[in-house]
């Protein structure tokens, strides 16, 4: 199979397009034929062996990034009862030792697989999985976002941050969204945001002011800077705060207000809830571009410029 691989750890330089063998499985994953592939935010650090190094890993080269994809299952495991060969799914596999979706073919442990939801396309489906599920850890499971509670998005228009925001309104609770740029804000009030400014240029702690003038109940921060540190000052006593392990800088907040960092694990339940929320109605996976597989170097470039929503890989 074609596969972009790595050889050595190091910068975009290292991604090569390479030809590897088809990927066993084992009896509870299923062979997945990769379309289209999701380029993650933090595909770079494991990319530069971040992860191999905070975690202890010992990586095994020539090693396949990709974290989420989505095609068609063209194998199961004897295990596995859920899935058909032809089944049309997307799929998770986080530091997957059997490595990512930056190939045609991708073993992935079947908890991790799910149909499409909604009226979502494959392209959707395949880069939505990390960010969703990340957004979905930070309002629901770290901050308990309530009916009705107000809510800041910061870094709204980005990967985690469109995501959130669709996920926050479902939820019923209202939603200011600071995005980047007039093209993000633009996003972000298509998406249903009560209230959106741009983080670039906005005072964003007098926004917050106004929009929740007894403060914000609570701040998910998909991005960081001293512009998201100033907003978080808008968050009441007694208010909550969480943000995604990898943001940069790590925000920081005074006492009154509890500061949680957490990790968007994946597993089948938060894949469960997250697609009856995106059922529920209406919603968008915005994708600003999507490249061949072999210009993933080019990619990861467009990861550390001004762009909405994901990126994706067209694969096969």
């Amino acid at each position: 199979m074609q596969a972009i691989a790595l050889d050595r750890f190091g910068g975009p330089e290292t991604l090569a397009l390479r030809k590897l063998p088809v990927p066993t499985i084992g009896p509870d994953e299923v062979l997945l034929r990769v379309e289209v592939a999701g380029v993650g935010e933090w595909d770079p650090f494991e990319r530069e062996g971040g992860y191999a190094q905070m975690l202890g890993l010992a990586p095994q080269f020539p090693y396949v990034l990709g974290s989420e994809g989505a095609g068609t299952i063209v194998a199961v495991g004897g295990q596995v009862s859920r899935f058909r060969e032809g089944d049309r799914v997307y799929a998770l596999g986080f530091l997957n030792p059997r490595g990512g979706f930056y190939a045609e073919y991708a073993a992935v442990n079947a908890d991790l697989v799910s149909s499409l939801p909604g009226t979502l396309t494959l392209e959707q489906a395949a880069v939505m999985g990390g960010v969703g599920i990340t957004a979905l850890r930070g309002l629901e499971d770290t901050l308990r976002l309530k009916q009705g509670e107000s809510v800041m998005i910061f870094g709204a228009s980005g990967g985690v941050g469109h995501m959130a925001v669709q996920l926050a309104r479902r939820m019923g609770a209202r939603v200011l969204a600071v995005a980047s740029g007039d093209d993000g804000v633009a996003l972000v009030e298509r998406l249903g945001a009560d209230a959106a400014v741009d983080g670039r240029k906005a005072d964003v702690l007098a926004a917050a002011r106004a929009f929740a003038p007894e403060g914000l109940d609570a701040a998910l921060l998909a991005a960081g800077g001293e512009a998201a540190q100033q907003a978080l000052l808008a968050v009441r006593d007694g208010g909550r705060a969480a943000y995604p392990n990898g943001v940069q800088i790590e925000p920081q907040a005074r006492s009154a207000v509890q500061l949680s960092s957490y990790n968007g694990e994946p597993d089948a339940e938060i894949i469960g809830r997250l697609n009856r929320l995106i059922e529920s109605g209406s919603f968008d996976v915005e994708i600003s571009r999507t490249f061949p597989l072999a210009q993933a170097a080019e990619a990861h470039l467009a990861l550390g410029r001004h762009h909405l929503g994901k990126l994706a890989l067209r694969v096969t």
